[in-house]
């Protein structure tokens, strides 16, 4: 059963610790597919979705992450790429160096709350080196890591407290 999107948002948290059970294709093939429903410049969509299983290519994540063993205890790793060219060719430098970059951050948030929604722990890893991962995956020219997101069943027998937030009133600024 899916969760209410509000729920979600509130209650997903960055797990590290994860069970061995696998990850049923339909449950991935919808994180998947909620990442490519997240809005785009221009409708570009510049990114690209590395599925890994394989246990060594999971320990070659690890090394390439600075010794992050959970992406190795995950069932599964994603490694989110973007595509530069794809918003380059519309807009620009900027397109290249932040909205490519924007674009695949909101399908990465789409992934982790269809997760979340769907009852998979999941953490968003930006510690890494690129070239490292973009070894291990043999990623060719043009696509860039943005995250590797370990996904599987938390080994954890409560969910984690909510970090602390800043408040609302403290982020915005009306103005009218």
């Amino acid at each position: 059963m899916t969760k209410d999107v509000a729920d979600a948002i509130r209650e997903r948290r960055s797990i590290r610790r994860f069970t061995s059970e696998d990850i049923p294709s339909a449950a991935l093939s919808r994180l998947l597919e909620a990442a490519c429903m997240a809005p785009s410049a221009g409708n570009r969509q510049p990114w690209f979705f590395y599925v890994v299983r394989k246990a060594e290519i999971r320990q070659g994540l690890v090394k390439a992450a600075f010794g992050q063993s959970f992406l190795a205890e995950a069932p599964v790793d994603i490694v989110v790429c973007a595509e530069p060219e794809r918003s380059s060719g519309r807009y620009g430098k900027r397109g290249a160096e932040l909205y490519c970059l924007q674009d695949t951050a909101a399908a990465i948030q789409n992934l982790l709350l269809m997760a979340e929604g769907v009852g998979l722990a999941t953490c968003w890893v930006g510690a890494f080196d690129e070239q490292a991962v973009c070894q291990v995956l043999d990623i060719p020219k043009g696509r860039r890591p943005v995250a590797i997101i370990p996904v599987g069943y938390s080994n954890l027998s409560q969910s984690p407290q909510p970090p602390a937030r800043r408040n609302v009133a403290d982020v915005i600024a009306m103005v009218d």
